[in-house]
């Protein structure tokens, strides 16, 4: 994407990724702020019971607890679902629509690659969100919890204050929480204000490659380079979904689908005791530079939502390759060694 104009603002500290919410926006009174979660994953009934707290009203100018709808399915979902479609059938009552096929990088021939600050602002505008609005990010019952932690991903990068993500909708719909459907009310714009973009949270495609040409080679940086995409696209046996793209992996990154991260029935979360072994016993050094991938930037904020949940990595050594799989296979060549296969 382009990074014209963009200033960088440092990176939040990840060992306090469970207290993001509690920070309080320059210019805001701790004691006008109603209702603030303590940890980054919240469950449904906390939900419920901020929203019953903190119901939508016209005049009030105190921060609200807003749900944000991110449902996204992938371009060959076998039944052609589509996001908006789901959001439509069944969602939080005064939830807002997020669309991560919309909200991008217009210029970037890559699909979902993070907007310009412009956009995000335009785009949050849009939705009627305050800079001081407390949002919870959710995905689709169908799918438990798949694109919503890139949206919270996203509003970290550009800096929104109080961000946090639903453990998750499935479990909110099948424990009675009120749910709506049809169209939503208008609402009315705000002025959000352009935001700087945390280039600390995200590697490029140029160093990704340096990293991947130095890897093996004596002296050469240590990292961590997770892929959240099914084993068989990360070993090359397996197509991916968009046709003409070469499956494989980047040279030193390892195998991690983001399904082994989720309750294999509700699709939540597992406990962070858990996630915090499933790193272990992948033997992922803590210590170095832990970048997560996917297809398209998508379920590697699953990834990366995990190791914050786990506390596992050092906060500022930990990014997301935006552009993916996707960018890599369409820039690099299998003959100068940059996509690996495994030996049938």
């Amino acid at each position: 994407m382009a990074f014209v104009a963009i200033r960088s603002a440092s990176a939040p500290s990840t060992r306090l990724f469970r207290a993001m919410a509690t920070a309080t926006p320059p210019g805001l009174h701790a004691q006008s702020r109603q209702i603030s979660f303590s940890s980054y994953l919240v469950t449904p009934k906390q939900l419920n019971d901020a929203l019953k707290k903190n119901p939508p009203t016209k005049i009030s100018t105190s921060p609200r607890v807003i749900p944000l709808c991110a449902a996204w399915f992938m371009p060959n979902d076998p039944e052609g679902r589509k996001g908006i479609d789901s959001f439509r059938n069944s969602r939080i009552p005064s939830a807002r629509f997020f669309d991560i096929d919309a909200v991008k990088d217009h210029d970037s021939p890559y699909p979902h690659m993070l907007p310009t600050c412009e956009t995000f602002a335009e785009a949050m505008s849009e939705l009627g969100i305050r800079r001081d609005d407390e949002i919870v990010v959710y995905d689709t019952a169908e799918l438990g919890v798949f694109s919503a932690p890139r949206v919270g991903w996203t509003l970290r990068v550009f800096g929104h204050p109080n961000v946090h993500i639903l453990n998750n909708y499935r479990l909110w719909v099948r424990e009675g929480f009120p749910t709506e459907s049809g169209e939503p009310a208008p609402r009315e714009t705000t002025k959000y204000p352009v935001p700087t973009y945390d280039s600390k949270l995200v590697i490029s495609f140029r160093e990704m490659k340096e990293l991947a040409l130095d890897y093996g080679k004596e002296g050469a940086e240590d990292v961590e380079i997770l892929d959240a995409r099914s084993h068989g696209r990360w070993a090359g046996t397996d197509p991916e979904p968009r046709p003409g793209l070469s499956s494989g992996h980047v040279p030193g990154s390892k195998s991690m689908p983001f399904q082994e991260l989720l309750d294999p029935e509700t699709k939540t979360y597992l406990p962070a005791a858990d996630l915090r072994k499933i790193f272990e016993d992948r033997k992922i050094e803590p210590s170095r530079s832990i970048i997560s991938s996917c297809g398209t930037g998508v379920t590697a904020t699953v990834i990366e939502t995990a190791l914050g949940e786990a506390d596992y990595g050092e906060p500022s050594l930990r990014r997301v390759y935006d552009g993916s799989w996707t960018e890599w296979a369409q820039r690099v060549k299998e003959s100068d060694g940059l996509i690996k296969k495994t030996k049938a």
